[in-house]
């Protein structure tokens, strides 16, 4: 995919230069807002399963100690950080993965070590793949954390004794994460820089399009 590769750094580094002053802007509302690191970093899978350190602007609070999994709504994530997730400005620093080479716009969101090492047979084709800012995944699941905060007060109002964060982490395991994993593979094996364009727009206007035979 040499197209995808030259559009990516192209466009990384247009995108650094563009918004470098809301990035600064970002970064001292944190500092002053929230106090402590302004970037959260955390290793991420890559290609090949080859194991990066992604950055995005810190949108919880500092050694909050809890799940991989976000629910909306809870209290670890603090009101500006609430703002910039709904807007997707805690995702601008990953311009710079781009601009590395670890990551691309467009392709699966890089999982956390450990979840790599469940996929089997043909779904290790996600492998192959650099992770990406969005893709068709991250438009399906655009409102995560709001589906898993619904379902966890779902599964509370029928009695589930077990806690948030442990009904979450289970949602999030046995439902979403599959369902990715399934899209992600469409992408690899129907790739298309067009459809490349078309995620990217629709990110960033919030519209939704037609995928491998769904609306996303």
């Amino acid at each position: 995919m040499p197209l995808k590769f030259l559009f990516d750094h192209l466009l990384s580094f247009l995108g650094l230069i563009v918004l470098s002053p809301v990035m600064l802007v970002v970064a001292v509302l944190i500092m002053v807002k929230m106090g402590g690191p302004v970037l959260f970093k955390q290793q991420r899978v890559g290609k090949e399963g080859k194991l990066f350190t992604m950055a995005k602007f810190r949108t919880m609070m500092a050694d909050h100690g809890g799940s991989s999994v976000s629910v909306a709504g809870e209290s670890r994530i603090t009101p500006l950080g609430a703002k910039l997730r709904k807007y997707k400005l805690d995702e601008l620093p990953e311009l710079w993965n781009v601009l590395k080479g670890d990551m691309s716009f467009v392709g699966p969101r890089p999982d956390v070590p450990g979840y790599a090492d469940r996929l089997q047979g043909d779904d290790r084709e996600v492998l192959l793949l650099r992770p990406g800012i969005t893709g068709p995944a991250s438009l399906k699941y655009r409102n995560e954390e709001e589906m898993i905060a619904e379902y966890v007060a779902q599964a509370k109002t029928q009695g589930d004794s077990r806690s948030e964060q442990e009904i979450a982490l289970w949602y999030n395991d046995n439902v979403i994460w599959p369902d990715k994993v399934r899209i992600n593979c469409y992408y690899y094996r129907h790739y298309s820089f067009a459809k490349d364009i078309q995620m990217m727009f629709c990110t960033v206007l919030g519209r939704k399009m037609e995928y491998g035979g769904e609306v996303i």
